[in-house]
């Protein structure tokens, strides 16, 4: 199926998606908030600079798009057609720069923790990941 829209709005479009501050992550960070977890934000001197960083119990929370970063089985991690070749190049640097930051993470002693965009639609499952993770 074609795009809808033209190359030039399908530019626009991408170019404002961000990339930190998401509806997905800060609704993580109200409930890990309410859970009485302290973290700093975006930590640029860590590898991958994450999401949250829980220095006390040394453990770093990326919020992952299921789009960008390739969430297996999900639908919402679909190709899109034009251009197929330039996005299955960008998913796999960005599949391997997070194996990477994953990596280094632990091994300089990180707990590294992932949570999915699709997995955070409700107050509920964010607070059960956060509980299991976290032993609260």
């Amino acid at each position: 199926m074609a795009d809808r829209i033209s190359s030039a709005e399908r530019s626009e479009v991408m170019r404002t998606v961000k990339s930190k501050n998401t509806s997905p992550e800060r609704r993580v960070r109200s409930v890990a908030h309410c859970l009485g977890l302290r973290f700093r934000l975006h930590r640029s001197d860590l590898p991958g600079s994450p999401d949250l960083v829980f220095p006390k119990r040394r453990t770093v929370l990326f919020v992952h798009g299921c789009f960008w970063h390739r969430h297996e089985n999900c639908p919402r991690a679909t190709t899109p057609k034009t251009n197929a070749d330039y996005w299955c190049r960008k998913f796999r640097s960005n599949v391997k720069r997070d194996k990477e930051s994953r990596k280094k993470l632990e091994e300089d002693g990180w707990i590294v923790l992932v949570i999915w965009e699709c997995e955070t639609k409700t107050h509920a499952s964010i607070e059960a990941f956060l509980r299991k993770n976290f032993l609260l």
